[in-house]
């Protein structure tokens, strides 16, 4: 396989090798699609995760378990008030 990085990183690759970190350009790529490759994995689990998340929260819609308001001043007292309930069960907790 041949590939062209492009000056930059061709610069990149030969300090990291000259720093000893890495032995050889094939070693550096190798690392570089390696970390491409974890990063991605994690991309798809938290995609994963959040369709899991959209399924049950339409679910829950469906089953009619939901709230309404009449103000988003209404929504912002609901969230902080149980913000400081779990805050205050993590402290008892503690």
């Amino acid at each position: 396989m041949n590939v062209h990085l492009g000056e930059a990183l061709d610069k990149f690759v030969a300090e990291l090798i000259a720093s000893g970190l890495y032995q050889s350009q094939s070693e550096v790529i190798h690392e570089g699609l390696r970390l491409l490759k974890e990063r991605e994995d994690l991309r798809k689990l938290k995609l994963e995760e959040l369709r899991r998340d959209i399924h049950k929260g339409i679910d829950q819609l469906d089953r009619g378990e939901f709230s309404t308001y009449t103000s988003t001043q209404e929504l912002a007292e609901e969230i902080k008030a149980t913000g400081r309930n779990k805050l205050a069960v993590s402290r008892k907790n503690d």
